[in-house]
């Protein structure tokens, strides 16, 4: 099959691209960055270099694949998150109805059926919405939770205050995912038949915020490392305090307080997998301690 990949060589589009190119694909993969054109062609794809701001570079991007896998490259500049995201769900879907795509795999979120309350994942449902309007066009919306690797932008934290912690306590439930696994789920799919609309939700492992510490700092060797739960107050100002721009920080808080209520994972408890994926949090332990003592 012909498969464009948007993603650059992301956390999950270059393991993904593998995946693809060693079961004998061909892939085109999207990158903004010039200088990847190199790497890109080095895994044995075609690089499509243009940004997905411009509906006429996706469309000859997307033109002649059998199917396209879309995912929004955050922007942390933009002054109003939800509309960026949602501006290129839009581009993506406008593309894809000029090129004639007919089945296309959609990274997204959980708690992307939610309309508001969410903070960033606002947006995601916001591109949902608008790949559904295409007729004749299948979608697989995956629908993934947090993802590991956010923890490393936690290093600082443990570094200078010994803690972990956000605007949720240490009885807070997460779900989680390694990149890895949204991987292997898309190439899953992309490679398998599908019509219609419809959701698959993605998850590694489902624990407590307070075991995530422990297993964390017992990886580092900090057994002590304890999970702190900050006012929404405190963890605004401490997200702007890390260079976050204010809106997009608002989001942030706003993200938090739907993971404390628990309604991000209401949809998800309805209709999640039957087996979760198979990097449990101790095996991403081992790679954070590996990043933490870099």
């Amino acid at each position: 099959m012909k498969i464009t990949l948007t993603g650059s060589l992301g956390n999950i589009s270059k393991p993904l691209a593998k995946q693809l190119i060693d079961a004998g694909h061909q892939v085109t993969i999207i990158s903004s960055n010039q200088d990847k054109i190199t790497d890109i062609e080095a895994l044995g794809a075609t690089a499509a270099i243009g940004s997905v701001a411009d509906v006429d570079f996706l469309t000859k991007a997307f033109t002649g694949a059998n199917v396209v896998y879309t995912m929004v490259p955050p922007n942390f500049g933009a002054s109003n998150y939800r509309q960026y995201v949602a501006g290129i769900g839009k581009n993506y879907a406008e593309a894809i109805h000029r090129s004639g795509v007919s089945r296309v795999v959609n990274l997204s979120s959980i708690g992307a059926h939610l309309d508001e309350g969410t903070g960033p994942i606002k947006g995601v449902h916001d591109v949902e919405t608008a790949l559904n309007k295409l007729e004749n066009v299948a979608i697989k919306h995956l629908r993934a939770p947090f993802f590991y690797i956010n923890f490393y932008n936690n290093i600082d934290m443990i570094r200078n205050l010994g803690f972990l912690g956000t605007n949720y306590d240490s009885n807070t439930r997460l779900v989680m995912v390694h990149p890895e696994d949204i991987a292997a789920a898309a190439a899953e799919e992309i490679q398998h038949p599908f019509t219609g609309k419809s959701v698959r939700y993605l998850a590694s492992d489902d624990r407590t915020t307070g075991e995530i510490a422990a297993i964390l700092g017992a990886a580092i060797g900090k057994p002590e490392l304890q999970w702190v739960e900050f006012t929404d107050d405190q963890a605004l100002s401490g997200i702007i305090q890390s260079g976050v721009p204010e809106e997009l920080a608002k989001n942030f808080v706003e993200m938090g307080t739907a993971v404390r209520s628990g309604k991000l994972w209401e949809d998800y408890d309805l209709n999640k997998p039957i087996i979760t994926s198979k990097r449990k949090l101790e095996v991403f332990a081992r790679e954070f301690a590996d990043r933490f003592n870099a």
